[in-house]
């Protein structure tokens, strides 16, 4: 059986934890940003854990981590 391949776009933006969940930064951080608060720009720095609902497709596309 070949090997499987990782979705080259979902290891760029997701890693595994040491408990086995994933974590992912924040969206809407990277340009645009003179209308945004300051408030609102310093609560999408930190990252996040993927949605309960989304973690499977994750595990799928990234078959090694």
């Amino acid at each position: 059986m070949s090997k499987m391949k990782t979705n080259r776009g979902a290891a760029k933006r997701f890693r595994r934890t040491g408990s086995g969940s994933f974590k992912r930064y924040q969206s809407h951080a990277r340009h645009i940003l003179t209308k945004k608060s300051a408030k609102r720009k310093r609560h999408l720095r930190g990252g996040t854990d993927v949605a309960e609902a989304d973690v499977r497709s994750v595990d799928r596309m990234l078959p090694y981590s």
